[in-house]
């Protein structure tokens, strides 16, 4: 395995149930930490809507690796922030036997 550059720093967010003050609750995403990573995309499809186009890319983002259970191992549902982009987590894996890199399959979806 080929050692990956993690050169873009992502913040790793967390939806959480806040009670909004009506016997509901709101989704918020919470920051849990910021990781360096590797951003590689993938493949893309452009889906049309009823009223807008949404524009699929898949990513591969590769960080450090972490041990089950810690808050900055990413997990699907979880997401990725790069400023105003966001890249939603579908699955993670690790990348060596060692678990010295996690891969992060993840999407960013735009309307268009």
């Amino acid at each position: 395995m080929r050692v990956p550059h993690l050169n873009r720093k992502l913040v790793l967010e967390e939806a959480q149930r806040v009670a909004d003050g009506a016997g509901g609750f709101a989704l918020t995403w919470v920051a849990m930490g910021a990781l360096w990573a590797a951003v590689d995309a993938g493949t893309g499809r452009e889906r049309a809507g009823e009223f807008a186009t949404l524009s699929q890319v898949t990513y591969r983002i590769t960080v450090r690796g972490a041990p089950q259970g810690a808050p900055s191992r990413p997990k699907p549902e979880q997401r990725f922030r790069d400023g105003a982009r966001i890249f939603r987590i579908t699955a993670v894996t690790e990348a060596d036997e060692a678990g010295r890199y996690l891969v992060c399959y993840a999407q960013e979806e735009v309307l268009a």
